[in-house]
């Protein structure tokens, strides 16, 4: 699945920057860094990859500001991005083949957030972010 989404992805000329994981590395290291570099900015979106796509969503997750989705279908892509403003795409790689999980992925790639009613209700997760963040 991962080879089929760069190279998809580099097919259509989407810029990308391969952040796989090391071979001592966990999946909750990646999507760690992979959501550190979107909260800060470094990138716009990014895809993750596991077993079911969920764990990596939960790890992700626990970065602020950071809404990772995972994506079972073209439907819940769609509306990661048009009602939840999800930045990260997770997905499974043993519960979905790679042709569905590209139909996926391009689902997630051309939605962009709707923002109306959906609006108040991201501000509303990112207000339960800031109340529930930890301090030191």
């Amino acid at each position: 699945m991962r080879d089929a989404m760069i190279a998809y992805l580099t097919e259509r000329g989407y810029p990308l920057t391969d952040m796989s994981a090391a071979p001592s590395e966990d999946y909750p290291d990646v999507a760690e860094r992979v959501a550190q570099s979107v909260a800060r900015g470094d990138h716009d979106r990014a895809v993750l990859i596991c077993g079911t796509g969920i764990g990596m969503a939960i790890a992700a997750n626990k970065v602020p500001g950071i809404r990772a989705a995972q994506i079972p279908d073209s439907y819940s892509a769609e509306r990661a991005r048009k009602s939840n403003d999800a930045q990260i795409a997770c997905f499974g790689n043993r519960t979905m083949g790679v042709e569905a999980a590209l139909v996926c992925l391009e689902h997630w790639l051309v939605s962009e957030f709707a923002g109306g009613g959906s609006a108040p209700k991201v501000e509303k997760i990112r207000q339960v972010e800031s109340r529930n963040l930890l301090t030191a």
